[in-house]
């Protein structure tokens, strides 16, 4: 599969999470989101300029491009982790720890700030911070098995999740 081939297959399949898809299929797309990204910063830049210390940076078009190629970037992720052999629902696992550390966070920012002055820290926060930090671990290790796992060969033959898929998309002439 050609880099436009997965990038077309992929746009088509905007939001389908069921089948499967080939590694080919969903390395080119991620690193056709990657460099449409770097594009969107560069146009970002060259719009509103590339901040400074005095001044924040101005993001428009960066955001929307990222906005527009989550989903796709998702299901090509989910029919990826299905070409497997796993639920494609694993991908979000590190989200979750994200979001469970970000709340973590806030109940203790918030607690730290309701507690007045340092001397008055009590075990608690400290608690709470090894927990963070626990689960900042945990989200490395499904962050990296997850990489791991994108990058596993196909699963010969059908699998839960329908059949192999073909080598070229039907309808192309080519071996």
């Amino acid at each position: 599969m050609t880099f436009a081939e997965a990038v077309r297959r992929c746009l088509k399949r905007y939001a389908t999470f069921s089948g499967r898809a080939r590694r080919p299929e969903y390395w080119w797309f991620f690193l056709f989101v990657m460099l449409g990204g770097i594009v969107a910063s560069l146009i970002d830049g060259a719009l509103f300029g590339f901040g400074s210390a005095d001044e924040p940076e101005t993001q428009i078009v960066s955001p929307l491009w990222s906005l527009a190629m989550f989903l796709p970037l998702l299901a090509a992720g989910w029919r990826r982790m299905h070409d497997t052999g796993r639920p494609g629902w694993y991908l979000l696992i590190p989200m979750l720890i994200s979001l469970a550390v970000l709340f973590l966070l806030g109940f203790e920012m918030a607690a730290f700030l309701a507690m007045g002055s340092p001397e008055t820290i009590g075990p608690g926060l400290g608690a709470g911070l090894a927990l963070v930090a626990v689960l900042l671990v945990a989200q490395l290790v499904a962050s990296l098995l997850i990489l791991w796992w994108l990058t596993r060969p196909t699963q010969k033959g059908r699998n839960e999740y329908g059949p192999e898929p073909p080598v070229r998309p039907k309808g192309d002439a080519r071996a």
